[in-house]
């Protein structure tokens, strides 16, 4: 039975729950701990890197994602401490962020001639840009936004910054307790992800892909590194505990927290 899942979003970045919801939403899930994980960005109402809200242990976490020479991939943080140096990142990459945005949706409202309701504000991304377009009279649902508009290869993506592995690594090792890679195989090159775990804590071990995948890759990798093995449901809706660690696996992991 999963008891902590420790990749969780919320509306501090792209997820639908508030803090104050993660809770009842845990409750109901039998999950016990929970790691916020928003991306690119800290919570604002989480004060130390474990807290405990309302029963519901939480960890405060980020998801970032930093570059290699060949692929984007997502780093996890667990049990924040702010740093200067990460806040500084942070912000500048939320900066960034809203002035892309201004500018995707600059792109869909010329190309369609529409008008989109967005809060440029921290934490906006595509999934708002998307569910923006959805919601106006522009003839796309959700997924069409992106396959048709502001996917990678759409007419009107925009790049964001993305800070290097090196960069992304170092500051998040200086912040946090655990430094772990997310869905390892989740990336067109799943090897060459995992390679950067020789200079990691931890890796996403547990992890609902949605198809049939090889662990062995991972478990050699946690084997040959010593690595903490990690686990969440990459929840961005009220649906926790859809992967995640059992209170034997959790164990190590709140160990080091």
């Amino acid at each position: 039975m999963v008891v902590a899942d420790l990749h969780v979003h919320t509306t501090n970045s792209d997820g639908q729950l508030t803090l104050p919801e993660l809770p009842a939403a845990a409750e109901r899930a039998g999950v016990e701990t929970v790691a916020v994980t928003d991306h690119d960005r800290l919570h604002p109402e989480l004060s130390g890197p474990v807290t405990t809200h309302e029963g519901l242990t939480i960890v405060h976490g980020i998801e970032l994602r930093v570059e290699t020479a060949t692929q984007r991939v997502d780093l996890l943080g667990y049990g924040v401490e702010r740093t200067e140096e990460l806040t500084a990142l942070i912000d500048r990459l939320q900066t960034d962020r809203i002035d892309r945005a201004r500018r995707i949706v600059e792109r869909v409202e010329d190309r369609l001639d529409v008008e989109l309701a967005v809060e440029y504000e921290p934490g906006v991304g595509r999934p708002h840009i998307a569910r923006a377009i959805a919601e106006s009279s522009a003839p796309y649902d959700y997924r069409g936004a992106f396959d048709e508009l502001i996917g990678d290869d759409g007419p009107c993506y925009v790049p964001r910054e993305i800070p290097s592995v090196s960069a992304g690594r170092e500051r998040l090792a200086d912040a946090c307790a655990l430094v772990g890679l997310a869905h390892p195989l989740r990336y067109d090159d799943p090897a060459s992800a995992l390679e950067l775990t020789a200079d990691l804590d931890a890796v996403e071990r547990h992890y609902p892909y949605g198809r049939s995948v090889d662990p062995a890759p991972v478990e050699r990798a946690i084997e040959r590194h010593d690595l903490l093995a990690t686990g969440g449901s990459d929840a961005h809706d009220d649906q926790l505990g859809r992967a995640g660690l059992t209170a034997e696996q959790f164990g190590p992991v709140r160990a080091r927290l």
